[in-house]
């Protein structure tokens, strides 16, 4: 849960991610015009330049306007939260989370810790912490999605000399490996549905199987263990209560390489929704893995269920393997991610990671003392009016020692194309990435001239036809 892709594992994704974008998304002129662009190549710099927003005046009118309506969505919003704790702290926690206009609230349960010691033979004091959850959320007119994760020390299936140091009451590297019979976890998912119905939006399939070490399934064939756990899951839960949503993936990489090694198992048929934790390029890689559905005959709606950002600069520059961002840059690109995946039809949920912080991990829009940072309030409204537009793509042109320097910004989550064109022809392209404060700047090559140029910035993957444009 903590943990996420190593970096370079994270630049795999990347360019798998913009290999399937290239391949779905430009029209085809695009495409042959891009055979004339003389240079290409990744970038990503520093912009230090400070700018000031411009303001258009609006204009009075004498009569009253009432404000249109914010359309109708179906995009399922929430935000994960602890569940611990006390009564009364939980009751804190479902009431922050109904401030924020969530709709669910998420929790990561352990199948380990719930039926530690026999099949069947329920841990009593977790669930009840589980009651209050459900029941408590229920009250406020929340439902609850349950990742459930960690096998048992009875039921692992890790190698003998993992197994034998298996502690029931403590978490270790046999839990991580899957059940033996894949129907110790079905049965277990099955009590959890009949238990709670409708008080639940969705149970989510394990955590992050394609996870690149062995923190969350282990084992030489995640892929065709993950498929066997999906598929003991969706028949039992479905049994216990047709109404619950099962969430299949729970996926970290875009690229596409596990997912269609699940497609190859018959995953196909096992679930309603496919499940996605992406923080780093979030919507190229909502955008990537789609296309993957796509070219897979899958139309399944992706849950964004998982995604953040952590407030731990400038004391620190990356927590949990994600670049540390400020308080306010936090606010920002929370809502802008919000604002973006609404205008994605095929996903169906936002929640948010996480509600509160804890120690070494600033994810919260709640410090780990209650205090509410500056994200609380942006993702507040964004859930409130979650097609508000982002921040726009910002470009400024300038000169620089006898070129030109172009610069500027735009909303978080996206691959940014740079185009340049002069008469009308295609002449050079730049894909980057924006920086931590979600910036750029960089030189245009000299060979261009500093005259007679147009200058186009967009996210890849949008139109060009709503990019920001200037000429010099």
């Amino acid at each position: 849960m903590f943990l996420r892709i190593p970096y370079r594992s994270r630049i795999s994704a990347l360019l798998g991610a913009l290999i399937a974008l290239v391949a779905i998304a430009w029209p085809a002129a695009a495409s042959q015009a891009r055979t004339s662009v003389h240079h290409r190549r990744a970038h990503t710099t520093h912009h230090r330049h400070k700018h000031k927003k411009k303001h258009k005046k609006t204009k009075k009118h004498s009569t009253h306007v009432t404000p249109a309506a914010e359309p109708a969505t179906n995009l399922i919003r929430g935000v994960t939260i602890a569940y611990g704790g006390s009564e009364a702290e939980i009751q804190q926690e479902v009431n922050e989370a109904k401030v924020l206009h969530a709709q669910v609230v998420r929790l990561n349960l352990s199948w380990a810790s719930l039926e530690p010691e026999h099949q069947g033979q329920i841990e009593q004091a977790g669930l009840r912490q589980i009651d209050t959850v459900v029941h408590t959320a229920a009250a406020d007119g929340l439902r609850v999605v349950v990742l459930v994760q960690s096998t048992p020390c009875w039921a692992s299936s890790a190698p003998l000399a993992i197994e034998a140091e298996c502690n029931p009451h403590h978490a270790g590297a046999a839990n991580a490996w899957p059940p033996s019979n894949d129907s110790y976890y079905g049965d277990f998912l099955a009590e959890l549905a009949r238990r709670y119905g409708n008080e639940l939006a969705a149970i989510e399939i394990w955590n992050e199987p394609d996870y690149a070490g062995e923190n969350y399934l282990a084992g030489p064939d995640k892929a065709g263990e993950y498929a066997g756990l999906l598929k003991a899951a969706y028949p039992a839960i479905k049994a216990a209560d047709p109404n619950i949503a099962v969430l299949a993936g729970s996926l970290v990489g875009s690229n596409g390489v596990f997912l269609r090694d699940l497609y190859a198992d018959g995953i196909k048929g096992y679930y309603d929704g496919l499940a996605v934790h992406f923080y780093t390029l979030t919507l190229t890689a909502l955008r990537s893995i789609h296309a993957i559905q796509l070219e897979n005959g899958d139309n399944t709606p992706l849950w964004l269920d998982e995604f953040g950002f952590p407030s731990c600069a400038p004391t620190s520059a990356q927590e949990a393997e994600q670049s540390c961002v400020t308080q306010g840059i936090q606010a920002t690109d929370i809502a802008n991610i919000v604002h973006s995946a609404v205008r994605l039809p095929y996903v169906a949920s936002t929640i948010l990671y996480k509600l509160r912080d804890t120690a070494g991990n600033e994810f919260g829009v709640l410090s780990a003392n209650g205090a509410r940072k500056p994200a609380f309030a942006s993702l507040a409204s964004a859930f409130a009016t979650p097609f508000a537009s982002p921040s726009p793509v910002v470009l400024h042109l300038g000169p620089q020692a006898g070129g030109v320097l172009a610069f500027g910004g735009g909303p978080v989550g996206s691959v940014m194309e740079l185009e340049v064109f002069k008469s009308g022809h295609l002449l050079y392209g730049l894909t980057f990435t924006l920086n931590v404060n979600n910036t750029f700047s960089t030189r245009l090559p000299a060979s261009l001239g500093t005259t007679g140029l147009t200058v186009r910035l967009y996210q890849l993957g949008t139109s060009p036809t709503t990019a920001a444009q200037l000429s010099i």
